[in-house]
Formats: C-alpha cells, sequence, structure tokens
C-alpha cells in the first residue's frame, strides 16, 4: 500500500502518470565546442499551449565558467525520498563533463527563472576523490550519487562521487570498482539490491571526438555490470562482446518489483535486455539490432549509434535514438523478450530523411530525448557531445540544435512529430548553440526511482 505523504515525487509509477502535465522545460544549451567564447547555460522553456511564449526559451541561465561542456543533469530529491517531508526536489546538480565544476541550481524558489545556488569546484572534486568528468546524476533518499567517468587525470574507469543533501562532499560512494575498465550511465532497483551500470571509454579518449580504431584497440566498453547495491561492489559482469559496443544509457522497468531493464549499445545499434532468471540469476539477451545502413559518402555502412533509450512510466514502451541515422523509434516492450515496432519518426541524421522539420533545418540527429510522464509528449534534442558534433554534423557549428516534440499515441502506439512545437537553437541571442539534456519540474521518466 502506498504511504500518503509530502514528500518529493510520487507513491508509485501509477501516480506519476496521474501528475499535472509539464508547463516547464530545463535544457541545457552549450557553446563549448562551438568557436563562441561564452558560458554554456540551462535554458527554461514554456511548455505551456495556453501560454503566449509556449515554445520559446523564456530565461537563461548561464554558468559562471566558459568551457564546463553542460551535459546531463539530475535532480536532488525524488521519488526515493517520497516518504521524507522534510525533502523537496528544488535543485538541479548541472555538471560540467569537461571542467568536473558541478553547478548547484535552484529551480524551486522561481521555477521560470532558476538562479545558480552554488558551485563545486572540479579542482576540489580531483584533490578529495581523484575523479572527473561527471556524467549520470541520481538521488538515493536524501543523499546524491553521480558517475564520474575518469580519475584526476582524465583515465578511467572513474567511481562514484557521493554528496549529502547540502552538497558536501562526502567522498567516493563506491567501496570497490572491481575490475571495471570504464564508466558511463547507471540506475539501480533496490528491492533486488542492485545496482548496474555501462561503460563508454576514459575521457581521454572520448573527449577529443571518435576514432574507430580505437574501438578495436578496445578503448571503448562493451562490458555491463552487475553490482551488490549495499555493499557497494561490483558482483557480476557480462561480456557483450560485439552486440554491445559502446553500451550507454540504462533503465531498468519503473516498476520497483521487477528485475526487468535495457541498455542501448551505440555502436553496434542494438537493445540488451535483461531480468533475473528464476534461480535468481541475472541473464541477458539482444532484443533489437538496428541495420547498418550504406552511404555514398562513406566507406562503411552508417550505424544507427542508438544515444539513448527510456522507458515510459508504465513499463510498455522502449524509445530509442538513431543518432546517425536520424529516427526515433517506439517499441511495444509488454513482452520484454519480445519487443514490437509501433512507431518511427525522422528529424536530420545522415541518411537525408527528414533534412527539415517544421520549417527549421535539423542539424544532427534524434539524441536525448525526455517523456512526459503520462507517455503522450516526447522532447527530442540533436546534440551528442561537441567534439562529436563537430566530427559527424560539422554545419551544426553554424546551424545550432534544436528541439522538437513528437505526440505518442498511448492506446495503440504511433508516434507524430507535433508541427506547432519548435526551439530553434540556431537562434539563440549569443549565437548558434547546442541543446542537450531536457528535465521538468515535477520529475521525469528519467528522474525517478522507487525504493
Amino acid at each position: 500500500m502506498a504511504k500518503a505523504c509530502c514528500g518529493p515525487g510520487y507513491a508509485s509509477p501509477a501516480e506519476a502518470m496521474q501528475a499535472p502535465r509539464e508547463k516547464l522545460l530545463y535544457t541545457i544549451a552549450i557553446y563549448t565546442g562551438t568557436g563562441i567564447q561564452k558560458p554554456d547555460y540551462l535554458c527554461t522553456i514554456d511548455a505551456d499551449p495556453e501560454s503566449p511564449t509556449y515554445s520559446q526559451v523564456i530565461s537563461r541561465l548561464e554558468m559562471p565558467g566558459i568551457g564546463d561542456e553542460l551535459h546531463h543533469m539530475g535532480w536532488n530529491a525524488c521519488s526515493s525520498c517520497h516518504d521524507d517531508e522534510n525533502m523537496e526536489r528544488k535543485y538541479l546538480i548541472v555538471p560540467g563533463v569537461r571542467s568536473t565544476n558541478l553547478h548547484i541550481v535552484d529551480c524551486g524558489t522561481d521555477p521560470r527563472n532558476p538562479t545558480l545556488f552554488k558551485v563545486i569546484e572540479g579542482s576540489e572534486i580531483k584533490a578529495t576523490t581523484n575523479l572527473s568528468a561527471p556524467h549520470t546524476v541520481h538521488c538515493l533518499g536524501s543523499e546524491i550519487i553521480i558517475s564520474m567517468l575518469g580519475d584526476a587525470q582524465g583515465n578511467a574507469p572513474g567511481g562514484y562521487l557521493h554528496l549529502d543533501k547540502e552538497f558536501n562532499i562526502i567522498g567516493r560512494w563506491e567501496n570497490s570498482m572491481g575490475e571495471i575498465k570504464f564508466g558511463y550511465d547507471f540506475w539501480y532497483q533496490p528491492r533486488h539490491n542492485v545496482m548496474v551500470s555501462s561503460e563508454w571509454a576514459a575521457p581521454n579518449t572520448f573527449m577529443p571526438g571518435f576514432d574507430l580504431e580505437e574501438v578495436g584497440h578496445l578503448k571503448y566498453g562493451r562490458e555491463l555490470h552487475f553490482w551488490d547495491f549495499e555493499k557497494k561492489e561490483p558482483r557480476q559482469t557480462m561480456y557483450l562482446g560485439e552486440d554491445g559496443l559502446i553500451p550507454l544509457e540504462v533503465r531498468f522497468h519503473h516498476n520497483p518489483d521487477s528485475s526487468h531493464g535495457f541498455v542501448g549499445a551505440a555502436l553496434s545499434a542494438n537493445i540488451i535486455h535483461w531480468w533475473k532468471d528464476t534461480a535468481g540469476e541475472w541473464q541477458w539477451e539482444k532484443i533489437v539490432d538496428v541495420d547498418n545502413e550504406p552511404h555514398p559518402d562513406w566507406p562503411i555502412p552508417i550505424p544507427g549509434v542508438i544515444s539513448v533509450i527510456l522507458l515510459s512510466m508504465d513499463d510498455r514502451f522502449l524509445y530509442l535514438c538513431n543518432w546517425l541515422h536520424g529516427d526515433i523509434r517506439q517499441y511495444d516492450i509488454s513482452d520484454p523478450h519480445k519487443p514490437v515496432l509501433t512507431g518511427q519518426v525522422w528529424m536530420g541524421g545522415l541518411l537525408g530523411k527528414a533534412p527539415e522539420v517544421n520549417g527549421v533545418k535539423v542539424t544532427g540527429g534524434p539524441q536525448m530525448i525526455q517523456l512526459s510522464l503520462d507517455g503522450k509528449r516526447l522532447f527530442v534534442t540533436t546534440s551528442l557531445f561537441s567534439t562529436w558534433d563537430n566530427q559527424f554534423y560539422p554545419e551544426i557549428r553554424t546551424n545550432g540544435g534544436c528541439m522538437l516534440m513528437v505526440n505518442c499515441d498511448t492506446e495503440n502506439g504511433g508516434m507524430e512529430i507535433d508541427p506547432d512545437f519548435v526551439v530553434d537553437f540556431g537562434k539563440e541571442p549569443n549565437g548558434p548553440s547546442r541543446c542537450h539534456e531536457t528535465r521538468y519540474p515535477g520529475g521525469d521518466c528519467t528522474s525517478d526511482i522507487w525504493i
């Protein structure tokens, strides 16, 4: 029985689906790597269709320095502390991957105009924990865990930074990294005493750009790690091999009793499904395989590069983006062993199927997505990482990124791009910028974990 209380988030995924519609979006926008010497910033976008400023940036919070490379971000609190009335979903932790600075942004005092509350300097983090390159931010009750992709010198495997609710550095979260070679994303399911983590590469490898030869030299990940969550140490590693080249975003079912989860392997363009069998052992299988596509200007067929996945709050649909191909897909995963493709739309990409959408030339491909709690609206942005953008989509320097909204049919499956919503980051006041991850004030489909 769900507890009735007044902490942040929701008592259950079903309750989250009944939450009010999101009216504001917080989205990362970067100038790092664009040639424009301006700070990266957090922009607030009006998502209320009844508002006169609908589909527009209504405020911009610049970071104090230049060159942070803002990337992912996360809340100080989520449904994991729903029963703690002293906690509030008020602050976004906005890390700079390159600077290792953590920007604590107050989104609660005035949600339409976030302000900078505090900065945890990257130099302090490196000095006290020997960690750098912050990526995924998750709240755990009243505390915060952040995956750090490198040591202070940018070498793998990095580790996990642990902050208390006042944003003080506790130290490293993990007791051991075991034999883990690389870090990236993570998600946990406390009722199974498990955390799963994935692998990108050392910061010194991925920051300059992508070199295919380095995959062959084993400088990019191909393993998935299952942790003993209470002991804070890895327990089992799954070698995914050629089916799991560069496994990035990991997602458990939102249902806290479920052991099913998924990871998108970017370079091999596969979806890997894992679960706990009746004997209590973890198993995995490949359930989606996106074919490479020939291209006249490429010496090899182009891989899809699955840059992101997420699950709807009812665990029925899985969404993925093929950043190089240019399509967003919706799969019905009611049977997680047998996904069914139910929707597909195109924006940008190298295959030329949708070069212009809603009057905006889309440079880049669908890269980051965020789904509304009711599962009906999917917000999509186009930038992956500055140096990779410049390599695969060089025109993004002058055209900037964009955000679109996809309407999702939650009854029958299906997707279509909304004709009335577009944010063109090529027209920002300081010049073309690029957009990455998005959050909503009331929580979203990649923030909240139930314990």
